[in-house]
């Protein structure tokens, strides 16, 4: 049976000895979301609230919160951190966040991950609550970690469907899950106890300037976790910096990788480039089927240059970042997902392949 790490032998709080183990790096990503209406949403996506530049003070106060862990969680030690890194996105009633923490030291940062989002999440609130005094900041928790003997650690089952337990948004979260399990039905979900990780990776400058509503990954994210992936993001970039997206998107080295937008032949558009110079080995016949799929109800399709393949053990798919282009995707991606994942970690091969 486990211990617990911070009760001595006779059952009193302590604060571990770390001085015997080894400096590796560490990072810790953590998430959570505040619960709120849609006119909340639309106000703080146009910058329009009665306290200005929401996201940005909710931002500073994260990083704040994290660097401040020490004093605020009794038995944490001091760490030097090297980034704190909070990011926000949106669903139609819902302020999502996600804090990546980094340090080299000997103990991990899972804490200051959470604490960042914690804060930032309370700030939130204090931000909004003129417009909505019945938000709720709701599913603060790890995603993942990494350093330390054991290694690369992460959150097991599908990170989904936790606005049920908090009271006014969870039937909004309830039906659109429903609506999506009725519309993408899979052939086969993965079990919690083998649940690979996948990242929903979003290429738009309007969407990270906060001038336009991503609608495409949302629906990513809730399909890939209705078929039992462990997902983190939407992440969301600016076309100029979707390089920094793919690599933040495969730091964790997840199963899958999907991204959507920048695919088009604006001089704007650059994640089939990026995309390209991190993969090891293309797989063609899923980004042309993705084309074909699309092409048959829009001959515009055509020109999207998304590409597929591997970047390491890692599967990457660029899809367009239109409603109909991801819906594209996910017709061809669904079937062949669990075989697709199993060949790349080394298993399912076919006579006939």
């Amino acid at each position: 049976m486990s211990e617990l790490s911070h009760v001595d032998g006779e059952g009193r709080a302590r604060m571990i000895d770390v001085s015997a183990k080894s400096d590796t790096t560490r990072i810790a990503v953590a998430a959570g979301e505040l619960l709120t209406t849609a006119e909340v949403v639309a106000l703080v996506r146009a910058d329009d609230m009665p306290k200005a530049d929401v996201l940005s003070t909710a931002r500073i106060a994260g990083i704040a919160g994290a660097k401040k862990t020490s004093e605020l969680i009794p038995l944490c030690h001091q760490l030097a951190l090297s980034s704190v890194k909070v990011e926000f996105g949106f669903t139609d009633t819902s302020i999502t966040i996600e804090a990546t923490a980094k340090t080299k030291g000997p103990t991990g940062v899972e804490m200051e991950a959470l604490t960042a989002v914690a804060v930032a999440g309370l700030t939130l609130h204090d931000m909004v609550k003129a417009v909505d005094p019945a938000a709720t900041l709701n599913g603060v928790r790890l995603l993942t970690k990494e350093g330390g003997k054991h290694g690369h650690w992460v959150r097991p089952g599908p990170d989904a469907d936790h606005a049920d337990s908090t009271g006014h948004a969870g039937n909004a979260h309830e039906s659109s899950s429903a609506a999506s399990d009725a519309k993408h039905q899979p052939s086969q979900s993965f079990t919690e106890a083998n649940a690979p990780s996948a990242v929903v990776l979003v290429a738009s400058t309007g969407a990270a300037a906060g001038t336009r509503i991503d609608t495409t990954g949302p629906v990513l994210a809730e399909w890939l976790a209705g078929l039992g992936f462990s997902v983190r993001g939407p992440l969301v970039y600016a076309d100029a910096d979707i390089a920094v997206g793919l690599a933040d998107a495969l730091r964790l080295e997840p199963a899958l990788v999907i991204s959507t937008g920048g695919t088009g032949a604006s001089p704007t558009d650059a994640t089939p480039e990026a995309t390209l110079a991190v993969l090891t080995r293309e797989l063609p016949g899923v980004a042309e089927a993705i084309r074909q799929r699309g092409t048959a109800k829009f001959p515009l399709a055509a020109l999207s240059r998304g590409v597929a393949g591997l970047a390491g053990r890692s599967v990457v798919v660029n899809l367009p970042g239109s409603p109909g282009g991801v819906e594209d995707g996910i017709a061809v991606l669904e079937p062949l997902l669990d075989h697709l994942l199993a060949q790349v970690a080394g298993g399912g091969n076919h006579d006939n392949n």
